[in-house]
């Protein structure tokens, strides 16, 4: 087992790496250790940490902590994240920056400063590069090494003697960035940390209370930059050190709608921000700003790097962005894009998930927004606004984003309710060990995606996982069952949904789901709280994907009426819908040219007096009239 490990990893002495001229940044233990001892032995990832820590001579607790803003220890079935990097220490590989920007024909691959800490492993330890991605003891003894050689010469056991190292560790190329990526770490080592691996291994950090970190080591080191100040204003928290890169408002004619690549409002003065939108860029960091900055494009408010966590701000909030494809929830959302790829499997680091959950606990507090599921959404719980847009809609964040550690991380997480009693029940299937099959991530045709945690179950049109699953009309209106394949969002109960429970058995629950009875396993739920809403009477109740006003709304505006048309789906008498929010704005704001002045009444909100709610209504929410339904207790009937 040993010798072949050492086989995999291609190591050659440490000895000959130093006679073949190869430069050596760091203590000596980085360039002279024997990288073959940190392979042997057990290869449970806790004793590895502490081998690794003894061979490079990183403190083995400050090396599981900067691992677990990274990765949480997981070592992802050595597939790369978003940022293009590997295993529990986030190796970064340049090459596949490079060639995902190529297929996708994107502008250029992206220059991150974190580029290359792969083929620093492997240079400093002589393991290669193939076993630096795919084995995780490899991985961690590597990223040991490049974690050693950016410490200045020293024998301190204590992790505040290695405050540059951790800084430089984050890719950065500027002090904020570095600096805050060491906080992050130095929090999780006076706090401790503890959890059960995507590969079922249980790892432990305990707390270290007095860990303190050493800003001056970060703050005076001159292999980082400053970043140049921003005159713009910026909203975001003050300790998350913003970026802005404004997206451009220019009239590039000659038609009067040729202007780009967002519309003036004064939220919240006018329209209320009531969800939050997390996308996936589906491109690299770079390129999201290039196209951002493209005043023929279309502009979101915020975007995340996946490396590092750093937060780039590109919208005023009080603009409406063009970002959720329905122009309803554009004007009542803010959207914040992160770096990452939903059909290729990759994941997502903790910087890029705790920097964006400090984001928008941040704007969800400023503008009232509710942190549950109905209001932080994904792009793929957007609806379409009418029926030939529902099978167009985007499908990001896709089955790969870890709604339940992020819930978490918002301090709002997706629980069971201790109180009242309800029929109602929330997915919570869990991620990491929740492993759904998904096929096609590299493409129409190819085969099964990697097994890895994914934030769903199946929804099957029987209490059997071989009885097929349920169809979607918006998706199928032939009546074909939905497929795994990782685009089709047709039948997959994402955590945080709630829906009410009409039957029981055995160990499944079936419940309302786009107008019939679907099943998904029992434990895949927990019971929850919540009211519901019914028919009013005996016919079926239309389903909206926007709450616009009634036509008389419109008199003495200057605005032509916005038709109220249903999706094909409608709530047939005796099923029922949970309540997701009883106070939703009818309203629709004209806004149809640049600086609101090139057409008649531009930029002119209108405002009516039909009631909406909005419901859990399949993998999107919905909008119901008022009107056409009763709000009752969660019970079944």
């Amino acid at each position: 087992m040993k010798r072949d490990r050492r086989r995999l990893a291609g190591i050659g002495a440490a000895v000959s790496l130093v006679a073949a001229g190869m430069s050596m940044v760091g203590p000596p233990q980085a360039a002279a250790a024997d990288w073959s001892a940190c392979l042997d032995g057990p290869t449970a990832r806790q004793a590895v940490f502490a081998r690794a820590g003894q061979v490079s001579g990183v403190p083995a607790k400050l090396l599981m902590a900067v691992s677990y803003m990274e990765s949480r220890w997981d070592d992802h079935g050595a597939k790369p994240s978003a940022a293009g990097g590997y295993g529990p220490m986030h190796l970064t590989d340049p090459s596949l920056d490079r060639a995902r920007a190529a297929d996708k024909g994107e502008p250029g691959a992206r220059l991150s400063e974190r580029a290359g800490t792969l083929d620093a492993a492997a240079r400093l330890t002589g393991f290669s590069e193939q076993a630096l991605r795919s084995d995780d003891v490899a991985n961690i003894c590597g990223g040991a090494a490049v974690l050693a050689s950016y410490q200045p010469r020293t024998s301190s056991s204590q992790p505040r003697a290695w405050s540059r190292a951790v800084g430089r560790y984050s890719g950065a190329g500027d002090q904020d960035t570095a600096l805050r990526f060491a906080k992050q770490v130095f929090t999780v080592l006076r706090h401790g940390a503890a959890r059960t691996t995507s590969d079922g291994q249980q790892l432990r950090l305990a707390s270290t209370p007095r860990a303190g970190l050493n800003r001056a080591a970060i703050t005076s080191d001159a292999t980082l930059t400053d970043l140049e100040p921003n005159d713009d204003e910026l909203d975001c928290p003050a300790d998350l050190g913003c970026e802005s890169i404004p997206a451009p408002y220019e009239y590039y004619g000659p038609d009067t709608n040729d202007y780009g690549n967002h519309d003036l409002a004064d939220r919240p003065n006018d329209l209320s921000i009531d969800y939050i939108v997390i996308h996936n860029t589906e491109g690299s960091y770079k390129t999201a700003l290039q196209l951002v900055q493209d005043p023929t494009y279309l502009a979101w408010h915020y975007t995340i790097r996946s490396s590092d966590g750093h937060v780039a701000q590109h919208l005023n909030n009080k603009n409406v962005g063009w970002q959720a494809g329905n122009w309803y929830v554009n004007m009542h959302s803010i959207g914040i894009e992160h770096e990452g790829y939903a059909a290729t499997g990759t994941w997502f680091t903790e910087a890029m998930y705790q920097n964006s959950a400090k984001l928008v606990r941040y704007l969800a507090e400023e503008y009232d927004v509710p942190l549950d599921r109905a209001h932080i959404i994904g792009h793929d719980q957007v609806p379409g606004v009418t029926p030939p847009y529902v099978a167009g809609m985007h499908w990001d964040t896709g089955p790969y984003w870890d709604w339940e550690h992020y819930m978490e991380l918002l301090g709002a997480p997706i629980e069971r309710d201790k109180h009242g009693r309800s029929d109602v029940v929330t997915v919570a299937p869990g991620f990491a060990d929740n492993q759904q099959p998904v096929t096609g991530c590299d493409g129409p045709g190819t085969g099964p995606c990697p097994e890895r945690g994914t934030n769903f179950t199946y929804l099957h049109t029987a209490p059997s996982k071989d009885a097929p699953l349920v169809n979607d009309p918006g998706l199928r209106p032939d009546g074909s069952p939905s497929t795994t394949y990782v685009s089709d969002i047709g039948a997959r109960a994402q955590a945080g949904l709630k829906f009410l429970v009409a039957k029981k058995r055995r160990n499944w629950l079936g419940v309302w789901w786009l107008g019939d009875i679907a099943w998904l396993p029992k434990a895949a739920t927990v019971k929850s709280n919540g009211r519901v809403v019914v028919p009013a009477g005996d016919e079926e109740v239309p389903v909206y994907g926007r709450a616009y006003p009634e036509a008389a709304a419109y008199d003495g505006t200057g605005v032509d009426p916005q038709a109220i048309i249903p999706l094909q789906y409608s709530i047939k008498p005796g099923q029922a819908y949970v309540l997701a929010d009883d106070d939703v704005p009818a309203d629709y704001y004209y806004a149809k040219s640049y600086q609101c002045s090139m057409v008649a009444h531009d930029c002119t909100l209108v405002e009516g007096d039909t009631e909406y709610y909005q419901i859990s209504f399949g993998h999107r929410f919905a909008y119901v009239q008022a009107d056409d339904v009763r709000v009752v207790p969660g019970v079944r009937r």
